[in-house]
């Protein structure tokens, strides 16, 4: 348990982010689902909808620093890709 004052407040800040930041990744998941759920569904036109909703949420959460960038851009590199095989 922390004892200073400052590592009390710090222990309070992090539970405020930790709660932020769930909620921030709760809400990029469902939107990549979303884009999954089409492609599986064979759905190209809801997929790309979907994809311009989902891209800039992993792009934003990999700017809050709450995924790492290139896991974010690895992400999307994938979808598109999926996509794009759907278009075939």
């Amino acid at each position: 348990m922390a004892n200073t004052t400052s590592a009390k407040k710090a222990t309070r800040k992090i539970a405020r982010r930790t709660v932020i930041n769930k909620s921030r990744r709760t809400q990029m998941r469902g939107a990549v689902r979303n884009v999954e759920d089409a492609i599986k569904r064979g759905d190209r036109d809801a997929a790309v909808k979907a994809m311009a909703r989902a891209e800039p949420e992993l792009m934003r959460a990999a700017q809050r620093n709450i995924v790492h960038k290139n896991n974010a851009s690895r992400k999307v590199s994938r979808l598109s890709h999926a996509i794009a095989k759907l278009g075939k």
